[in-house]
């Protein structure tokens, strides 16, 4: 279940897909993976391979928030046949202006979301909607 306050959280039981609208602000990675977390544990999701997921949500998610405009969406598919999870994250496409975190950090402190997402991912793109861009990744449960 969605905490409450979350503009947007749409709550559905069993192992269908699962979309919620997230704030476009610092604490939206924190909320995404505790969303997360919980809809992975629901689907019966091995909790190590939860962790894996979640910490591509919050890659995607924090890259949403620092690199891009609002909105922010995060979508979780269940696993299909092949045991592997999709993730996607909608923004409003790309900001003029970096994040606050990435302006305020030294280059060395950030940069390496793509690079996490590459090696956990079985397959990864982005799709472009008008000015929305889609951040993807499909996530294997390894085994």
């Amino acid at each position: 279940m969605a905490p409450s306050g979350i503009a947007g959280a749409r709550p559905s039981l069993g192992r269908e897909a699962r979309q919620w609208d997230l704030p476009h602000a610092p604490q939206a990675a924190g909320i995404a993976r505790h969303l997360a977390l919980d809809t992975l544990r629901g689907w019966g999701v091995r909790e190590d391979q939860a962790h894996q997921v979640v910490l591509a949500v919050s890659e995607l998610v924090t890259n949403a928030v620092e690199h891009a405009l609002p909105p922010v969406a995060l979508q979780l598919v269940p696993p299909n046949e092949h045991q592997t999870i999709h993730v996607a994250v909608t923004d409003g496409g790309p900001a003029n202006d970096r994040g606050a975190r990435t302006a305020d950090c030294e280059p060395d402190e950030h940069g390496r979301g793509s690079a996490i997402i590459g090696f956990l991912a079985s397959a990864r793109g982005t799709r472009m909607c008008g000015r929305s861009a889609t951040h993807w990744a499909d996530l294997p449960l390894t085994a």
